[in-house]
C-alpha cells in the first residue's frame, strides 16, 4: 500500500547532521557533493532513460504528446520542461504538457493537498483526452503521489505508454510504469526536501525525454536548434547567426533569408543552399518530414552550400504559409482546480 511505503527520500542523510552548525564553506561543500550524487545517479539508468527517449520520440513521430504530470516540484518542473519546448524547438503547445496538481495556482504557491487527490489525476487525464498515441510520464520523487497514481492508473485504461521519474527505488507506482526510471539519490541533505538533488535529477531526466525526443524527431541539426521560435531579439540574434556559420554568408545575407523564410531558420537554411523559394524549401522539408539532413539527402550544409553567400535571389516573400515569429503562446497547463 502506498500509505506503508516511507521513500528514500524521508530518510536522514548521515552527512548533514550538523548542517545548522555548518559554516557557509562547509555548507557549500557539503551542498555541491549532494549535487554530483544527482547526476551519478541519472547516469546508472542510461539504459532505461534511453528507451524512454526512443518511446517519446516515437511518439512525436506518430502525432502523439509527451504528457507529464506531477505535483509540488515535481509538478513544477514539468510544466517548466514543457514550457520551454515551444521557444526552442517551435512545438506546438499541445505537444509537450504540463499538468500540475493543484492548477496554476500551484505553480506559484502552494496547494500541498491537491497531490492526496487521485481522482483530480484521473480527471487532468480524462480532460486532455489522452489516447494510446500518446506517452504519460508521471513525475513523483517520493514515489507514492496518489495524484500521479491516478493519472497514471487512467492512461493505462487508454493505452497510452507510461514512464514513471522518482528517486525512491520500490515505489508502489512502479507497477504502472511501462518504463520505471529510478534515480537514486539517496537522502537530501535536507531531510524529506526533494527540491534538492531530486529535484536536480528529476529535471536532468526531464532534459533528456524533450531534448532527446524532439532532436530525433527532426527538430535539430547537428547540433542546432534550427527549430528554433525567433520570438526576441536574443532569439532572432541566435538564428542569423546559426545562417551565418553553417551557410558561410555575412550578416546581411543572413538577414535578408530570415526575413524571407519568416523567421523559420531551417527554411531559410535550405532557402541558401538550394537557392530556394521559401514556398518549395517548406514543401521539399515537408517531404522529408521536417528533417533537414534527410532533405538534403544525406549530406551536410557544408558540402552543399556552393556559392551560396553570393547569391542573393531565392529571399523573395514567397507565397507559403511559413510561422511569422509572434508572440509565442502559453503553455498548455491543466488547471486541475477548474
Amino acid at each position: 500500500m502506498t500509505e506503508d511505503f516511507i521513500p528514500m527520500t524521508e530518510a536522514t542523510n548521515p552527512n548533514s547532521l550538523d548542517l545548522d552548525l555548518m559554516g557557509e564553506v562547509q555548507f557549500v561543500e557539503v551542498m555541491n557533493r549532494s549535487n554530483a550524487e544527482a547526476t551519478a545517479a541519472v547516469e546508472a539508468i542510461r539504459k532505461p532513460l534511453s528507451v524512454a527517449v526512443a518511446a517519446v520520440r516515437d511518439a512525436f513521430l506518430s502525432g502523439g504528446r509527451l504528457i507529464y504530470v506531477g505535483a509540488g516540484t515535481s509538478g513544477r518542473l514539468g510544466v517548466l520542461d514543457a514550457s520551454e519546448c515551444p521557444p526552442t524547438f517551435s512545438t506546438d503547445p499541445g505537444q509537450v504538457v504540463g499538468v500540475i496538481a493543484g492548477g496554476e495556482r500551484a505553480l506559484r504557491h502552494p496547494v500541498e493537498q491537491a497531490e492526496d487527490n487521485p481522482n483530480q489525476g484521473i480527471a487532468a487525464i480524462v480532460e486532455l483526452q489522452v489516447t494510446a498515441q500518446d506517452v504519460v510520464c508521471g513525475i513523483a520523487a517520493s514515489g507514492r503521489t496518489p495524484y500521479v497514481r491516478g493519472a497514471l492508473e487512467e492512461a493505462r485504461r487508454r493505452s497510452a505508454r507510461t514512464l514513471l521519474v522518482t528517486c525512491s527505488p520500490g515505489s508502489p507506482l512502479q507497477p504502472l510504469a511501462d518504463i520505471p526510471l529510478v534515480a537514486v539519490t539517496g537522502p537530501e541533505i535536507l531531510a524529506g526536501s526533494t527540491r534538492l538533488k531530486a529535484g536536480t535529477a528529476t529535471k536532468l531526466i526531464l532534459n533528456a525525454l524533450t531534448t532527446g525526443g524532439l532532436a530525433l524527431s527532426g527538430k535539430v541539426y547537428s547540433n542546432r536548434m534550427v527549430d528554433l521560435k525567433t520570438s526576441n531579439h536574443k532569439l532572432v540574434d541566435r538564428g542569423q547567426r546559426m545562417l551565418q556559420e553553417l551557410l558561410g554568408i555575412d550578416i546581411e545575407r543572413a538577414k535578408q533569408l530570415l526575413d524571407a523564410s519568416r523567421n523559420q531558420v531551417k527554411v531559410a537554411l535550405l532557402m541558401g543552399v538550394r537557392n530556394l523559394t521559401r514556398d518549395r524549401a517548406e514543401q521539399e522539408l515537408k517531404s522529408g518530414g521536417g528533417f533537414l539532413r534527410k532533405t538534403l539527402q544525406g549530406g551536410t550544409l557544408a558540402t552543399l552550400q556552393t556559392g551560396c553567400a553570393g547569391k542573393s535571389t531565392g529571399t523573395g516573400t514567397g507565397t507559403g504559409t511559413g510561422t511569422s515569429g509572434s508572440e509565442q503562446e502559453e503553455p498548455h497547463v491543466y488547471r486541475g482546480d477548474e
